[in-house]
């Protein structure tokens, strides 16, 4: 590979590297012609981009993007799988592959600027997607709230029962037991509840 062809390689991996959401290694000898072009079908359909790449450009682009973490990680034969939108999913798909063709082997990765050791990055493809994630955060949120709206009624409706019974048990006693009618205005202008309410 000429110079200008090594730059430019350099310059695709570091934008690749920046611009991905997250990024997969993995190691692929042995792996076949056929078999590597189905991990790449696969692999697209969620916008993911698996790349075999040269270590050497490729520790330069590291370097270049700011993550020499993954240096280590760049010996032997290299795929990195370029990531966009969901991490989850696209780990699943190398996991799904990588179980049916054991030369492909997960060496590592990065997430959110975070290199993630071999173990880390097949943990990925455990992990649910967005969607369902969301999905159940919205169910956890939703439960509280349902039970902390029927607390936040009881009390209440408890308390107008009290009223309401405090309310009929004045109108019963009427003038005989001298306690006003609730709602009655006292002599001196204030409601009857104020009355009972100041009362020692």
């Amino acid at each position: 590979m000429r110079r200008p062809q090594k730059v430019e390689a350099v310059q695709e991996l570091k934008q690749n590297l920046e611009s991905s959401d997250a990024a997969i290694l993995a190691e692929f000898t042995g792996l076949k012609v056929g078999e590597m072009l189905q991990l790449r079908r696969k692999l697209a359909e969620n916008g993911t981009r698996f790349s075999v790449v040269k270590n050497t450009l490729s520790r330069i682009a590291a370097r270049e993007a700011e993550v020499e973490e993954l240096i280590p990680l760049l010996t032997g034969s290299t795929a990195i799988a370029f990531i966009k939108g969901d991490a989850a999913i696209a780990a699943r798909g190398i996991d799904d592959i990588a179980k049916k063709y054991p030369a492909l082997v997960i060496k590592g990765g990065i997430l959110n600027g975070r290199v993630l050791s071999a173990d880390q990055a097949r943990a990925l493809a455990k992990i649910e997607s967005r969607e369902v994630l969301l999905g159940q955060l919205a169910g956890l949120m939703g439960a509280p709230l349902q039970r902390l709206a029927y607390l936040l009624q009881a009390p209440l409706g408890a308390v107008g029962n009290a009223l309401s019974a405090y309310r009929m048990k004045l109108e019963e006693s009427g003038p005989a037991t001298g306690a006003p009618a609730l709602g009655a205005v006292s002599p001196d202008g204030g409601s009857a509840l104020d009355t009972a309410g100041t009362a020692s």
